[in-house]
């Protein structure tokens, strides 16, 4: 507990809260979009509800991964015959899994931009239950926490400091995440560029967890995503998002000047 308040340990703090921040945004457009699926009076509590308990659990998965982490890292399957090699590990496991969901969440939704535009607006959408969309937020936050934790024990073994970093970037996620679910609410637009963010999350995510059950498909082997990669592709989505949203503005301003040129 004193190693909290000396210098060092106030620093490997702000490290920590720093990476649960940049870790956490991927976390907020998936709370954001499940959230939605609500009735409308009830998904700030879902998103305030959901960060909470799933503090909670991150605190007690952060005691259970120390203490357990040599069993999480160990395999407990391994197939090996001409087409797959794989030697799966808990660790593997559950961040294959969660790359898995994030994937299918992302390509459902886009789904349902592309197929029903309308849906949304005629009264008829159908509503997730508050328990099942707390359970899924719960579930998901503890998937994206689990490297994240990982990641934490690299800088530090106190669990005093890690846990209180937990409860930071948990309180910066409740504040937050009204914030994120408003701008997506008010710029549509912006929800299909969260969604192919979720995405790429996703094929990250099911990339390490291929690389950490060292799985080699017909002689090649996965391969990790990198995060200097992930980042690299996160900031071109945005860039040409943003230009491409500029353009259509001026074209838009375009034809709107020629549509008076020609009334006149």
């Amino acid at each position: 507990m004193a190693e909290l308040f000396s210098i060092s340990g106030i620093f490997t703090l702000g490290m920590l809260v720093l990476l649960q921040a940049v870790l956490g945004f991927d976390n907020l457009l998936y709370i954001s979009i499940e959230s939605k699926r609500v009735e409308e009076d009830k998904q700030a509590m879902v998103r305030k509800f959901g960060i909470g308990l799933a503090i909670v659990l991150r605190i007690a998965l952060l005691f259970v991964v120390v203490n357990l982490i040599k069993l999480l890292e160990d395999p407990f399957l391994e197939i090996h015959n001409g087409y797959v090699d794989m030697a799966v590990s808990g660790h593997s496991l559950i961040v294959l899994f969660g790359g898995a969901f994030i994937l299918w969440t992302a390509l459902k939704e886009i789904y349902h931009l592309l197929a029903e535009p309308d849906l949304e607006h005629d009264g008829n959408e159908a509503k997730s239950s508050v328990g099942k969309a707390v359970t899924l937020i719960v579930v998901m936050n503890l998937v994206f926490s689990f490297d994240s934790i990982l990641s934490a024990m690299a800088l530090t073994k106190n669990l005093w400091i890690m846990s209180v970093a937990i409860i930071i970037s948990g309180i910066m996620m409740m504040v937050l995440a009204d914030s994120v679910a408003e701008f997506l609410k008010k710029n549509r637009m912006y929800e299909v560029l969260g969604l192919f963010i979720l995405f790429i999350v996703g094929v990250m995510l099911v990339s390490e967890g291929g690389h950490l059950a060292h799985v080699v498909l017909f002689s090649h082997e996965v391969h990790a995503m990198s995060k200097s990669t992930f980042y690299f592709v996160l900031a071109t989505l945005i860039v040409v998002d943003i230009v491409q949203g500029r353009y259509q503005k001026r074209l838009l301003a375009r034809q709107d000047k020629f549509r008076k040129d020609v009334a006149a």
